[in-house]
């Protein structure tokens, strides 16, 4: 007895530690955005629409993007370890057939919760692909470009096209 008590005890305070990194997780992603909206506003209020300004749209987006992308992940993976990992173990060990973390698997089940999904992927892919998408061909479209920036240019487009398909994929697989 005293050893069940142990490991509820134990799954109950990795369950804490779980959703306190996932909390921080969410208030770091979250600002993400605010921070890409930010730096862009920096640039058009400066009035520049030099090249290397906006070449620094189209690299510092798809960054932002990355780590917004990166988090959102590991936030999704700790809920699905939660769902699939902490709750059945406690229910074996408490020898009960009820779940524990209900939230966890509740809000999962939300009607909307598809459509809602759909329209962050859209967001996401206009914050973080869109934008650099457009500064780049704004940047192009100036016409004097150095063979430096082209070259840095191609990689910032093999970036972007990379998260944007990295971004859908993790939509899908969040539904």
């Amino acid at each position: 007895m005293e050893e069940e008590a142990t490991s509820i005890k134990a799954l109950f305070l990795e369950y804490q530690q779980t959703k306190e990194e996932q909390k921080s997780r969410i208030a770091f992603r979250d600002n993400l955005p605010y921070v890409t909206l930010g730096l862009v506003a920096a640039v058009l209020v400066a009035g520049s629409l030099s090249t290397p300004l906006l070449l620094l749209i189209s690299a510092a987006t798809p960054a932002l993007g990355w780590l917004y992308l990166a988090n959102d992940k590991k936030i999704s993976d700790m809920g699905r370890y939660i769902r699939t990992s902490l709750d059945p173990r406690l229910g074996a060990i408490s020898q009960e057939q009820v779940t524990m973390f209900a939230w966890e698997h509740f809000h999962r089940s939300d009607a909307g919760r598809t459509q809602r999904r759909t329209i962050q992927c859209a967001v996401d892919l206009a914050l973080f692909t869109g934008i650099p998408t457009v500064a780049l061909a704004v940047c192009w479209s100036g016409g004097r470009n150095s063979a430096l920036s082209l070259a840095v240019s191609a990689i910032e487009v093999a970036a972007v096209i990379t998260l944007a398909i990295h971004i859908v994929k993790h939509a899908k697989s969040s539904h």
